[in-house]
């Protein structure tokens, strides 16, 4: 690091230390304030600078670069100009994606060395000064405006399901509908997973039943285009209707449109003898005033005979996973499955329906009967991330 590039350093650190603590750097930070320091700078930023870096900056800067040179890198120096100039929230992954220019070091850098022209001729005249300011803001709105328009429209939400206590699930936008204390109370049967069971209800109309699926949790969906993706293990449903997946719903009381996306055990076929299966299933509904929802997707993934005569096809099922973007009118439907983590996902259908889904919800079901098991469903991932319209 050059002298010029070093007291550019020196300056932003003691920026950030005076924005962080409320007083400038007079002393090395302790280990204490150094992860105090580390832990807003991320809350802000989103971006890591740990707290032993910190810990040393300050000795470096303190001491007058007596005892041992730093030379913080690039992104480093980024990440402490965004902290100091209010960026917007971003991630690591982000930052290389559209970022990886860093502008708001380069940025800061540029304010900083015309700054030091600035005192060096103390004589300039009143126009020259206000031109200095004003070609100095100019510059700081070119970067932040060129940063917003880089940079991905939101953050996606995402869940691990590592902690299921009520007080955590609702500071992180859940809330459940209709609790099964009994089933409700065993979500958190597997560590880092959230474990749902096929318990009797549905949102299929019924004359003789009232809709409704027990233990379903839902979260607020805030913009007309989005796209999720729920990831279980080791769901293999053996009778009609187990099932468990993806609800979109207009409102939380089942009277409005809604989408349902699942993976399903099927024997019923109208009367016909055709094998029993586990399908990706997607139906949509106008609602409770219309006639009956529509089945826009029926695709097997396994044959129930074809597990019999060959065990090992469950283990497509170890894991699976479902996926809905929305553009406007247009949603797409994907579904992966397999033996390992990570399969990749395969379209199941692209289907236009007029609706404004405002919650989503992750559910298991066995329909409106009393002979299936009630099976446990263990979620272990769920993405939420909602974009503008194009």
């Amino acid at each position: 690091m050059n002298n010029l590039d070093s007291q550019t350093f020196t300056s932003l650190f003691n920026e950030a230390c005076e924005k962080c603590f409320g007083y400038t750097l007079k002393e090395p930070l302790s280990e204490t304030e150094s992860k105090l320091f580390s832990n807003r700078l991320f809350d802000q930023t989103g971006l890591v600078v740990g707290w032993k870096s910190l810990k040393n900056y300050s000795s470096f800067i303190v001491d007058g670069a007596q005892n041992k040179q730093e030379n913080p890198s690039i992104a480093t120096l980024d990440s402490l100009a965004r902290y100091v100039m209010d960026a917007p929230f971003s991630s690591e992954t982000e930052r290389k994606r559209s970022e990886s220019h860093f502008p708001y070091w380069f940025g800061y850098k540029d304010i900083f060395h015309r700054s030091l022209k600035r005192e060096a001729v103390p004589k300039r005249t009143r126009a020259a000064r206000l031109i200095l300011m004003l070609t100095v803001l100019f510059l700081i709105i070119t970067v932040i405006l060129l940063v917003r328009l880089s940079r991905p429209v939101t953050t996606p939400f995402i869940d691990n399901f590592s902690d299921l206590g009520a007080a955590s699930l609702n500071q992180r936008g859940w809330f459940v509908q209709s609790p099964d204390t009994v089933f409700w109370n065993r979500r958190g049967k597997k560590i880092d997973q959230l474990t749902l069971f096929t318990l009797r209800g549905d949102n299929w109309p019924n004359a003789h039943e009232k809709i409704g699926v027990r233990n379903l949790l839902l979260r607020k969906i805030t913009k007309e285009c989005f796209e999720t993706e729920i990831h279980f293990v080791d769901f293999l449903p053996q009778e009609n209707w187990q099932q468990a997946g993806i609800l979109l719903l207009e409102d939380t009381n089942f009277t409005g449109r809604s989408i349902r996306l699942s993976v399903a055990y099927n024997d019923f076929f109208g009367g016909t003898n055709k094998p029993k299966e586990i399908i990706i299933q997607a139906i949509t509904s106008f609602g409770k005033d219309y006639g009956e929802p529509e089945e826009i997707a029926h695709q097997p993934i396994v044959y129930i005979d074809s597990i019999r005569q060959n065990p090992a096809l469950s283990h497509n099922l170890a894991t699976s996973a479902l996926k809905i973007e929305k553009e406007g009118k247009r949603f797409r439907f994907l579904y992966a499955g397999g033996p390992v983590a990570n399969p990749a996902f395969k379209e199941v259908i692209t289907h236009e329906f007029e609706m404004h889904p405002r919650y989503i919800g992750l559910f298991a079901i066995k329909g409106f009967v009393d002979s299936a098991a009630d099976m446990p469903v263990h979620f272990t991932f769920f993405r939420l991330k909602e974009n503008d319209c194009e």
